[in-house]
């Protein structure tokens, strides 16, 4: 009888025996993937775009960073820290003469794309353009603004700016702030000073290395009145000799999670003197004589701060694109095992449990898109009232538009940058072990992209803040007040909640009208029951932050709730606008976007019984059909993304599908064979060793 080792022989040769069919090559297959896409490709791109000029832009700056020297990345896993942040300083010089004459917004579309092939260089930049110029657009007057701009501010010609906002003992809470800003009447000065370890500014970009000047928040004291935080512009070096001005101290903060490319220091000022004039004094003056106007909401001063959190609505939704090409391509190429030994192995997007990992992922990255589209739409109407106000104006319409905008911004900003990360690593995942490579792009696309989740407001923090707001507009929409259209559902909160599904079938049931319904049953549930806890608290004597303490979980999970809703409301709202022949696969993403996510919170809908149990079975089997609809569409649906191979930067994602011959060759080329370094000091020493004495007994081995 034969052993059971010779019988597992037997079944691997009958296995072999089989005529195994050649599976197509990966280009083979990825053109195979765009053949019959369901929609015109690049109509789709230039929607998404927001228009066919701006595609045609996106593609000349994509092609001009390709085509500039120092762009060129093949060396660059193997560069030390201080080469790293040397060339992100070139890569920015390369383009100082664009910032100089190409309108500020292509200007900064350009920007868009030198972060998706370089985060850190991105954020170098970013820095001084839309942290420390954007203060002093948005906070000098207009004599400050046209000094400062005329020193070269705006250009980085004479002034290189830093923005120093956070301490080493405080971020999120601005409002307590050490670093003091003391004004000297005698000398019409303010001294700057550092009192404690904890006011040191901490993670300010470009200060390490970059930086002449910074807009430095602190507390402005008057005549010995704290009259809370402000900003100033304080000289850090001399742009002649680079050395650093009599009373400040600065270092680097050194290696990093990601975003090697930026030059993160920290600041200390021992009584640095700065003329009155270098207080921006848009909406909080000082004058010769110590008397100080100040504006009727303070925080009209940190209007221009939500900039920041709009281009990261924006960025989630572009590193979303980059990460979801190529695990998708990746997906579309690579083979893993077959049904039947006698055909090809099976493609690993074919897989239902695979589509279902990464589709909803694409569909949300859509919806991002264009909410983040509206979003700037809200931003630049901030803009105009702000820029265009003036000391002694009513400011009553502005505080609104700001606390709307505020309100929406912080929770977005949060829930998508959340969510991008989340994205990432399940794209690097779904590319199997070749996603644990640097080479293939996916793990420093992690590691750089999860700053954005607690940097210009950790996300808890704006989240809590998003969900203070929303219990704000409950209450006044209780008291019959005015609230913005964008928590509209908040107006009749206990009609909305009596509401239920009524139809039984797939029609009713997945409609984009029922969807919308569902989410505002669900997030007014969650505002009411925050507010209903905080009121408690308030009956019981509680102050107003203690009240809002005991109903933080209650205030995060509401904002959640509401992010999801306002997101997919953006995007049907966008499909209004799309043209005929792209509406189709749009309302296939828009539907998978909501279903799925009413599908991840199952428990939510059910409990406020908006849904039944058996409506939920419907909603998770449409899910599933959904990705199998929209999986003929996938790779035409990346392709409109538009991202060259260059800006993709990952042999996984390459647009003619040759994965596995480009993959193996930037790992040549950036580990050529050369002798092991440390063979003579280590490995032979372990190899000649005699760390036992007892004998080695001879290996048997089963005949």
């Amino acid at each position: 009888m034969p052993s059971s080792t010779e019988k597992r022989i037997a079944s691997v040769k009958a296995h072999l025996s089989h005529s195994v069919s050649p599976s197509p090559s990966p280009t083979e297959s990825l053109a195979a993937e765009r053949a019959n896409p369901s929609f015109p490709v690049r109509e789709l791109t230039y929607f998404v775009d927001g228009g066919q000029e701006i595609t045609k832009l996106n593609e000349k700056f994509m092609f001009e960073l390709e085509r500039t020297a120092v762009w060129k990345m093949d060396d660059i896993h193997n560069l030390p820290l201080p080469a790293v942040r040397e060339r992100a300083l070139k890569k920015i010089k390369s383009v100082l003469h664009n910032m100089a004459n190409e309108p500020p917004e292509h200007f900064q579309r350009r920007v868009v794309f030198m972060g998706l092939v370089d985060p850190g260089v991105y954020t170098r930049l970013n820095v001084h353009v839309n942290l420390f110029y954007s203060t002093l657009s948005g906070q000098a007057t207009p004599a400050q603004l046209n000094y400062w701009t005329k020193r070269g501010a705006r250009t980085m010609n004479g002034v290189t700016g830093c923005f120093s906002m956070t301490e080493l003992g405080h971020g999120s809470n601005v409002a307590a702030l050490e670093t003091t800003a003391t004004f000297d009447e005698t000398t019409d000065e303010f001294v700057i000073h550092t009192p404690t370890i904890t006011a040191t500014k901490w993670w300010i970009g470009g200060a390490a290395h970059t930086a002449t000047h910074t807009t430095a928040y602190a507390q402005m004291i008057v005549k010995g009145q704290n009259y809370g935080v402000k900003v100033f512009v304080v000289p850090l070096r001399d742009p002649n000799t680079f050395d650093l001005l009599p009373g400040v101290n600065i270092g680097d903060i050194g290696k990093k999670m990601g975003r090697d490319g930026i030059d993160n220091g920290w600041i200390q000022f021992t009584n640095v003197r700065i003329p009155r004039q270098n207080m921006l004094m848009k909406f909080t003056q000082v004058t010769r004589t110590g008397e100080v106007v100040s504006p009727p909401l303070a925080q009209l001063a940190y209007g221009a701060l939500i900039g920041g959190r709009v281009l990261m609505i924006r960025d989630s939704s572009n590193f979303a694109k980059k990460a979801l090409t190529i695990a998708l391509r990746y997906a579309a190429v690579r083979r893993q095992f077959s049904a039947n030994p006698t055909e090809p192995e099976t493609k690993v997007l074919d897989y239902v449990i695979h589509q279902n990992r990464l589709l909803p992922l694409l569909a949300q990255a859509y919806a991002v898109n264009f909410t983040s589209m509206e979003v700037s739409k809200l931003y630049r109407n901030l803009l105009d009232k702000m820029q265009n106000a003036r000391p002694g104006d009513d400011m009553s319409e502005n505080i609104l538009i700001l606390k709307e905008t505020h309100a929406t911004t912080a929770g977005l900003k949060a829930f998508c940058t959340w969510n991008c990360l989340k994205t990432i690593e399940q794209c690097r995942q779904a590319c199997g072990g070749h996603g644990y490579s640097a080479y293939t792009g996916l793990a420093s696309m992690y590691q750089d992209f999860a700053v954005q989740c607690t940097w210009e407001g950790d996300n808890t923090i704006l989240t809590l803040q998003t969900g203070r707001s929303l219990i704000n507009y409950y209450q006044e929409a209780k008291s019959g007040g005015n609230i913005p259209a964008g928590v509209g559902y908040l107006k009749n909160v206990e009609q909305l909640s009596a509401l239920r599904c009524q139809g039984d079938d797939i029609a009713s049931i997945t409609a984009f009208d029922t969807i919308i319904e569902a989410w505002g049953v669900v997030a007014a549930n969650a505002v009411r029951t925050a507010a209903d806890i905080f009121d408690a608290s308030i009956s019981q004597g509680a102050s107003k932050e203690a009240a809002l303490e005991s109903c933080a979980v209650e205030r995060l999970h509401a904002a959640r709730m509401h992010c999801y809703g306002y997101i997919f409301k953006k995007f049907t709202e966008s499909i209004l606008e799309a043209p005929q022949s792209v509406t189709v696969i749009l309302n296939k993403l828009c539907l998978l976007y909501g279903l799925y996510n009413i599908q991840e919170n199952a428990g939510e809908f059910i409990g406020s019984q908006y849904f039944s149990t058996n409506q939920m079975s419907i909603i998770r089997q449409q899910v599933t059909e959904l990705c199998s609809a929209i999986r003929k569409d996938a790779i035409p649906l990346v392709d409109a993304f538009n991202l060259s191979d260059f800006v993709i930067n990952s042999p996984l994602g390459r647009y003619d599908g040759n994965v596995y011959e480009s993959y193996f060759n930037v790992v040549k080329s950036n580990n050529p064979q050369q002798p092991v370094p440390y063979f003579e000091s280590t490995i032979r020493p372990i190899l000649n060793a005699n760390y036992s004495t007892q004998e080695i007994p001879d290996l048997e081995i089963d005949q």
